[in-house]
């Protein structure tokens, strides 16, 4: 019987030491100072919302949040529209990427692959990177595959900025119309 209570305390401390040294390393278990720590719980709520701990589901109400969709984002439409003969292969807004498939013209027996990636929201001639990949294969076998520098880059970009320029005039516009109040004109006595 003593023996069964010693293995049962035992088991019982390897537990608490084992949760202890959990809790510890997944930083759930923090012994702060509670002389640091806010006495109110909303000052100890925004105290850990500045340093990034904890969730919300309201969301910080002083804080302006502008979300960019792929619809409202003119350098996004603007490339979709200007590749829009080509099959895409990839295309990830959250990753800033469109990519074509491997196409080639008729009677071109090398194939070109184009990658548009966002480096910036702003229409800018940096704002975008181009690259084209060529692929050259002999009777479907033996491709290589490498990076080319040509008029195309550039005439794409040209083509995505000018295009974009125009979405971002014409959604000025549409906003313009929506804030504007609408008159009630009653002087026709």
């Amino acid at each position: 019987m003593i023996f069964l209570n010693y293995i049962h305390k035992t088991l019982l401390s390897l537990i608490g030491i084992t949760l202890i040294l959990f809790l510890q390393a997944c930083s759930i278990w923090d012994p702060a100072d509670a002389r640091k720590s806010p006495a109110s719980s909303k000052d100890r709520v925004q105290k850990n919302l500045k340093e990034g701990r904890g969730i919300t589901f309201g969301g910080d109400k002083n804080k302006n949040t502008s979300y960019q969709f792929a619809t409202s984002n003119p350098m996004w439409r603007a490339t979709l529209e200007i590749l829009d003969f080509l099959p895409l292969a990839n295309v990830d807004y959250s990753g800033g990427i469109v990519s074509t498939d491997w196409y080639n013209e008729s009677g071109d027996p090398d194939e070109y692959k184009i990658t548009v990636r966002f480096l910036s929201n702003e229409i800018r001639t940096d704002g975008i990177k181009i690259i084209v990949h060529k692929r050259q294969c002999e009777v479907n076998t033996n491709c290589k595959i490498k990076k080319i520098s040509s008029a195309l880059e550039s005439e794409l970009q040209v083509a995505i900025l000018k295009k974009a320029a125009i979405f971002a005039k014409d959604d000025k516009k549409k906003m313009k119309k929506k804030k504007r109040p609408k008159s009630n004109d009653n002087s026709s006595w």
